[in-house]
């Protein structure tokens, strides 16, 4: 009884003063996923960037990234809502490229891993409004993806939501 009791005091005085481990607060993702677009309106025939940013939160390199967007469940209730991705780029320091694909598919391979500690990669897809689309709907996406490291680690999101473009009629 007398260590456990040497004992409280001690983290009593600890805590007292200061001295104690704290909470703090949580660590940020690993890796984050964002997204902009750079409207939240348009009409049939319009067009709408949707950018999507990976931001390395570690102290490894991101060595790889696997990520799909798709439809809303709302968006997918529209059969009337034509759109396709129609272009693709992602900024870098030196300037802008073109993507490797566009579409659902492995969007992961466009952000052009490696990407050090700190940095981000950002990838605008091109929404393609079809001029026959139906309209006052709303378009969304979901996003998953998985990010590995270079320490062999690994960090997977989602789902994560595109801001929704509303299809206006004109």
């Amino acid at each position: 009884m007398r260590r456990l009791g040497l004992a409280a005091v001690f983290a009593l005085v600890l805590a007292v003063f200061g001295l104690a481990p704290s909470a703090s607060a949580a660590d940020p993702a690993p890796a984050d996923l964002t997204f902009t677009t750079d409207s939240a309106t348009t009409h049939p025939g319009g067009t709408v960037n949707l950018s999507m940013t990976i931001t390395n939160n570690r102290t490894y390199d991101v060595w790889f990234i696997y990520q799909t967007i798709d439809p809303t469940w709302l968006t997918t209730q529209r059969p009337d809502l034509k759109y396709s991705f129609s272009g693709c780029s992602l900024a870098t320091a030196a300037g802008s490229t073109p993507c490797s694909g566009t579409g659902p598919a492995n969007l992961g391979a466009n952000y052009g891993a490696t990407i050090p500690p700190g940095q981000s990669r950002t990838v605008t897809l091109t929404l393609q409004i079809a001029a026959d689309s139906g309209c006052n709907g709303n378009i969304g996406f979901y996003s998953y993806f998985y990010a590995e490291f270079s320490d062999s680690a690994n960090s997977n999101g989602g789902p994560v939501y595109t801001p929704e473009t509303r299809v206006l009629c004109s």
